[in-house]
């Protein structure tokens, strides 16, 4: 039994509660005392209703997983891309000061401060990502060399670079320059003569073997015709 004296105030009358789980002048427990619910009056159709409504919030959970992952995805696609863009575009403007590097280099005069710059820019645009291409001997292909000059040569055997007359740079698959190359194919021009002669060599040996065997019997022909006149006398 639990008195409250707070409800009312103190000048009024305490209120008394009983809470007790079973009635004394019934010796009953009484309604709402503790006892378990009883779950067997559930209607049936309840657990598979449940059910459907669970499957339906996986999907949903599911599906809406799979769209963040691949937004995830798009939006580090999309930022790689920007960057190799930006990246591409600052770099491409130093191709001509790198230009002008290489050809000192080749006329001996990258010596003192200037080497030490050079060596330091080039490191840096390395880092980056930067790779130069295009090598003499490299079989010519459109898609990375251009040519500039053209010629032919029976010291090779498809189109080849024989000369680089200005290196191509790459970052990663994307061209930002292209070689620029001198190219030569195949001389089939001396091939053709060179056959041409053959046949004509072999032509003038049968015809002159032909003549002379002609000429031998046309010789003995008359001696033959002697003799037997001789005979006949």
């Amino acid at each position: 039994m639990f008195v409250n004296t707070r409800e009312n105030g103190p000048e009024e009358e305490p209120v008394i509660r009983d809470n007790r789980k079973i009635n004394p002048k019934t010796g009953q427990a009484r309604e709402g005392s503790g006892k378990p619910a009883d779950t067997s009056a559930a209607p049936a159709g309840a657990g598979s209703e449940l059910g459907v409504q669970l499957a339906e919030r996986t999907a949903d959970l599911q599906r809406l997983q799979a769209e963040y992952s691949n937004y995830r995805k798009r939006v580090e696609r999309d930022r790689v891309a920007v960057r190799e863009h930006a990246v591409a575009g600052a770099i491409t403007e130093l191709l001509p000061v790198l230009d002008d590097i290489g050809r000192a280099r080749d006329h001996g005069e990258l010596t003192g401060g200037f080497a030490k710059v050079s060596e330091s820019l080039e490191g840096a645009l390395t880092k980056l990502g930067l790779a130069p291409f295009g090598v003499k001997g490299d079989p010519f292909d459109p898609t990375v060399h251009e040519a500039l000059m053209h010629s032919y040569s029976a010291e090779v055997t498809e189109p080849t670079c024989v000369e680089i007359l200005q290196p191509g740079y790459r970052i990663g698959e994307r061209v930002l320059r292209p070689a620029r190359v001198a190219v030569a194919e195949p001389d089939e021009s001396g091939a053709a003569p060179e056959a041409a002669g053959s046949a004509e060599g072999s032509g003038s040996s049968g015809a002159s073997g032909s003549t002379g065997s002609t000429g031998s019997t046309g010789s003995k022909g008359p001696g033959f015709s002697g003799d037997i006149l001789s005979d006949d006398n």
